[in-house]
């Protein structure tokens, strides 16, 4: 079963769960893209191009457009995934700054569990669930950079920030501010400032310390605070005019950055402080 997390021109992201098991009749896939997938479940077999791999929970299963291939679960019931599809122009900008063009490391089939993939996968799985301010296309495009670079062995050293480059991720982040309050995603604010996906992901981190993603929840947020203050207005209103299509969303977000949810956080705004004060004795105690 496919659930559809994210649907973007440079990633898209799917949520797979299978529920096959020894007794269940394999069959031929293909794959449609480019795309990364990790485990985060479950075990099952992959053949394809003539070889055999067993991935476990934190694996990376590698797709490449138009390979046949198999899976199989001879050792148990049922997987889950979060993959990752790529768009060929994402994969030839990451592969021409990294792999300096070498398109045989799509054809790796799968990558065993390592520590540097499994961290930032638990961390996709984080974004997916929704309890990470890391955006999912964000943390694809880091995944698929940080598997490039192991795969490959080389390491990818950005250039020197310039004064031009200061002065584009200054005038980004200006614009997802102003625009806080829309839908906004990587693709969309990197298109506003001439730049790929990966490109802008890597410059905007590098010269303001943050993700944009993680920029845009913070703008959010701010607004958050200033409109919860004011009188008249539902919370769920508020989530909604700040740009979060989701409450409860809104609600873990804010609860997360303030320590209060945002009823609490109101109450405070109108004089009872005391909730602040509880909040700070108990980290204390």
């Amino acid at each position: 079963m496919a659930t559809l997390l994210l649907r973007g021109g440079s990633v898209s992201v799917f949520d797979y769960r299978c529920s096959a098991g020894p007794a269940d009749k394999p069959f031929v896939e293909l794959h449609d893209g480019f795309s990364v997938s990790y485990v985060r479940k479950g075990s099952f077999g992959y053949h394809a191009r003539g070889a055999s791999f067993e991935l476990v929970a934190g694996s990376i299963l590698v797709g490449y457009p138009g390979d046949e291939y198999m899976c199989t679960h001879e050792h148990g019931r049922g997987d889950e995934c979060l993959s990752f599809v790529l768009a060929p122009t994402l994969v030839e900008t990451i592969d021409g700054e990294i792999a300096m063009g070498r398109p045989d490391i799509w054809r790796t089939g799968c990558v065993p569990p390592l520590p540097q993939l499994v961290v930032m996968g638990e961390l996709a799985q984080a974004a997916a669930e929704g309890t990470s301010v890391v955006g999912l296309d964000e943390i694809g495009i880091l995944l698929t950079a940080r598997f490039v670079e192991i795969v490959s062995g080389q390491k990818y050293e950005p250039p020197m920030v310039g004064a031009r480059d200061r002065r584009c991720a200054v005038e980004a982040a200006l614009w997802i501010d102003e625009h806080s309050h829309e839908p906004l995603d990587l693709e969309s604010t990197a298109r506003e400032v001439g730049l790929s996906s990966f490109h802008f992901l890597r410059l905007f981190a590098r010269v303001l310390g943050v993700t944009p993603h993680q920029y845009l929840v913070r703008c959010r947020l701010r607004r958050a605070a200033r409109l919860l203050a004011e009188r008249g207005r539902s919370i769920t209103d508020v989530a909604f005019d700040i740009g979060f299509g989701d409450l409860s969303n809104f609600v873990r977000t804010f609860h997360r950055a303030a320590g209060v949810s945002p009823r609490e956080f109101r109450r405070a705004a109108k004089g009872d402080c005391k909730i602040f004060q509880d909040r700070l004795a108990a980290r204390l105690s």
